[in-house]
């Protein structure tokens, strides 16, 4: 009769690498992310809008098919131009890039259907970059979308004074919006037309960045025409070298009488005082000279258009 051997060390030290092996295996799982955790991780993305203010035109940056342009003219009825986040800074007349760190790059950015359009000639275009007597340009990326960060009621046209049938509320601010991943690494360089530019680094803490352009003076409580909003698309389009005038439904007709966009000689008063015009120019300063001074305090509106342009040969 043979003598049946066990061996406990053996099997107890089989069923500790059996139990181990089981463990190491439960944990790897458990550490593993899951599919969905992944895709949520690598999908994590914030909105951000950068809004313009002003007597602004939007158009596709010729030289760059994944950069557009926002040019504005600098003048005598705007203060400087501004840049702000969380922190913020004057810039003189000049050409500036915006870099967007780790943003989405959209093959096709959405218009909003109520942007006043236009084209606009090449060599037009040109011109108007090239112009150092007074204008803004910044270069920032092709946005995912452009929505309305704010509209009001006009009509606009190529012919005086602006057919009725193209009224509509128009975009007078616009947001361009971004998916990036962070708030960090945004920055600001140009090269102003004089001096020098050291590049700012924006500090954005919640998801907006400004540029904004506004008027230099106070509401005239006796001007019912918007003088101010025609003032600012007539220079605009000058500017760009672009025929187009713009009208609001709700002022009086008699308006078109005073309509800065329309040429006409400046006439003087019998005894040789000035305008009503010009002595309301000249008096909004003086009635309001510490508003005046105020930074980034709005003390008028400015309805003139956002146009969006179309270059062509």
């Amino acid at each position: 009769m043979k003598t049946r051997r066990y061996f406990p060390s053996m099997t107890v030290a089989l069923a500790s690498a059996v139990l181990a092996t089981f463990f190491l295996i439960a944990c790897q799982q458990s550490q593993r992310p899951t599919p969905a955790a992944v895709e949520s991780k690598a999908g994590s993305t914030e909105k951000l809008f950068v809004v313009f203010e002003g007597p602004w035109a939007i158009v596709a940056d010729p030289k760059d098919a994944n950069s557009v342009l926002a040019l504005a003219p600098k003048t005598k009825n705007h203060r400087d131009l501004y840049v702000a986040a969380s922190n913020n800074e004057i810039l003189a007349a000049g050409i500036y890039e915006l870099s967007v760190p780790a943003h989405s790059t959209p093959t096709t950015a959405n218009i909003d259907a109520s942007f006043a359009q236009a084209k606009i000639e090449a060599k037009s275009l040109q011109h108007a970059l090239d112009d150092k007597s007074g204008r803004y340009v910044i270069r920032l990326p092709k946005p995912e979308a452009y929505l309305a960060a704010a509209r009001f009621r006009s009509r606009v046209s190529p012919t005086y004074p602006p057919d009725a049938s193209t009224e509509q509320n128009y975009v007078t601010a616009v947001s361009m919006r971004y998916s990036v991943s962070s708030l960090a690494g945004f920055s600001l360089a140009g090269n102003p037309d004089a001096g020098t530019f050291n590049p700012l680094l924006l500090q954005v803490d919640t998801p907006t960045v400004r540029f904004a352009i506004e008027p230099a003076q106070t509401d005239d409580p006796k001007d019912n025409c918007n003088t101010h909003s025609r003032e600012a698309f007539r220079d605009m389009v000058k500017f760009l070298g672009v025929t187009l005038y713009v009208d609001f439904p709700n002022d009086p007709i008699s308006c078109h009488k005073t309509d800065p966009q329309v040429p006409r000689a400046t006439k003087a008063k019998a005894d040789g005082t000035a305008s009503p015009i010009a002595e309301w120019a000249v008096g909004s300063v003086a009635r309001y000279p510490i508003a005046t001074m105020f930074f980034h305090t709005r003390i008028t509106d400015c309805d003139a258009p956002i146009l969006m342009l179309t270059t062509t040969p």
